[in-house]
């Protein structure tokens, strides 16, 4: 099992469109669940589960290449998105 994560912050002024946007894209991608941070609101993580590591490196390319459907949401990040990967032990 790996799951990769994503991590970006938010600024308040685009917090609409961003939840807007990810209501339209999550639907077509079941294996990523978005969390965002309790003690600090506008910093976002989203976690993509992949059963193999060729999965992993495939959904983290697709993620943060700039034709991928979820472009959009990089550009109204404030900052870059790091993304990880990790493997189960």
């Amino acid at each position: 099992m790996f799951i990769c994560f994503a991590e970006y912050r938010i600024a308040e002024e685009n917090r609409e469109r961003y939840l807007e946007l990810m209501a339209r894209l999550r639907p077509s991608y079941p294996m990523v669940y978005l969390y965002e941070g309790t003690d600090q609101p506008g910093l976002f993580v989203e976690v993509w589960e992949a059963g193999t590591r060729e999965e992993a490196e495939r959904l983290r390319a697709m993620r943060l290449a700039p034709d991928s459907p979820w472009n959009p949401v990089n550009r109204l990040a404030s900052g870059t998105v790091r993304m990880w990967m990790f493997h189960s032990v």
